[in-house]
């Protein structure tokens, strides 16, 4: 007898628990489901709550979009700008070479190019085909161009390093041209400048945008989880009644607003697509690197749409648990 009894307390014990887990299940697929019924019962809430939400997310993947654009557009030009050092005419590709071996050695030293007297002459007569005046100046026996150095950064907007070496290499001084000082500015590096503060700009307006967004979508999916909590008054009481578990009163509607999240993700990842293949012409006619932005796009598309589900569902989420501890008291 006591080895019938000892087996059928884990019998037992089991089946409770499965009971258990299946009472569950069925509670979890009941809350879904009430959860989409809900989505479906307030349709003019519910669009108001999506359309905010799509708003908010597009905002989101635009200033991603937009900051990622701007960086390329930056390392762009970036490369194509360099610094110049200029040394005395007759400075030879030899003696040049002591210094380069030595500025090739900095940290933020990317590449060194040297260009003699006679091929910078052929440069800018080149450049300057159509300018009778510059050609005129360039024919003159006494106007010799310097030997130059190009000098290719890391970081372009950090020229602390070429500078101290201009002023303190005793190679340097050697060759460098008594009469012109090294070019750590001009317009291209203006550019630079200017486009790294537009990036820095676009950032912040984009977060503050994204908040701002973020918040007022928060509010408005709240007032709309509070508003189909009145119009449920009723029936929410009587669950309570019977027993409901709070977690099961208050399941239908977080989903409720994970919907509005999902749905606002697709609609917000397609139109934010479309936006970049819509403006990738324009830009690229200005010099904007947004092919690169595009293709990062499309190749990790599951990602994005996964990640504008999730920030989509976590502000319906929090927006919904907040209305919920506050309008049902559970």
């Amino acid at each position: 007898m006591s080895k019938k009894s000892t087996n059928k307390k884990p019998n037992t014990k089991v089946l409770m628990q499965r009971k258990h887990a299946r009472r569950q299940w069925v509670s979890f697929v009941r809350m879904i489901r009430y959860g989409l019924n809900n989505f479906r019962r307030n349709a003019w809430l519910t669009i108001a709550a999506t359309a905010v939400m799509t708003i908010t997310l597009l905002i989101v993947f635009v200033s991603a979009a937009a900051q990622n654009i701007l960086t390329d557009s930056v390392e762009v030009i970036s490369d194509k700008v360099d610094m110049s050092i200029y040394l005395k005419t007759d400075t030879t590709q030899e003696q040049a070479g002591e210094v380069i071996s030595e500025l090739q050695k900095l940290s933020n030293t990317k590449n060194v190019r040297f260009i003699s007297a006679d091929d910078a002459r052929k440069q800018t007569a080149e450049d300057n085909k159509s300018d009778v005046p510059v050609l005129d100046a360039l024919n003159e026996a006494n106007n010799k161009l310097p030997a130059t150095l190009r000098v290719s950064l890391v970081d372009i907007n950090d020229t602390s390093q070429l500078k101290e070496f201009s002023d303190n290499n005793e190679t340097l001084k050697e060759y460098i041209h008594p009469d012109r000082e090294p070019s750590f500015a001009g317009g291209r590096r203006d550019a630079i400048e200017r486009i790294t503060g537009w990036t820095v700009l676009a950032q912040q307006i984009g977060l503050i945008a994204s908040t701002v967004f973020v918040i007022i979508s928060a509010l408005i999916i709240f007032n709309t989880i509070r508003m189909a909590i009145f119009s449920r008054k009723e029936e929410i009481h009587m669950m309570k009644l019977i027993g409901a578990d709070k977690h099961f009163i208050r399941g239908p509607f977080i989903v409720e607003a994970i919907v509005y999240g999902f749905i606002a993700a697709l609609f917000a990842t397609g139109i934010g697509v479309g936006l970049l293949y819509l403006v990738r012409e324009g830009l690229v006619s200005f010099g904007v690197d947004v092919t690169s932005t595009i293709n990062i796009v499309i190749e990790n598309l599951g990602f994005v749409i996964i990640g504008m589900i999730l920030i989509g569902a976590i502000i319906g989420v929090i927006s919904s648990l907040f209305a919920t501890r506050r309008y049902l008291k559970v």
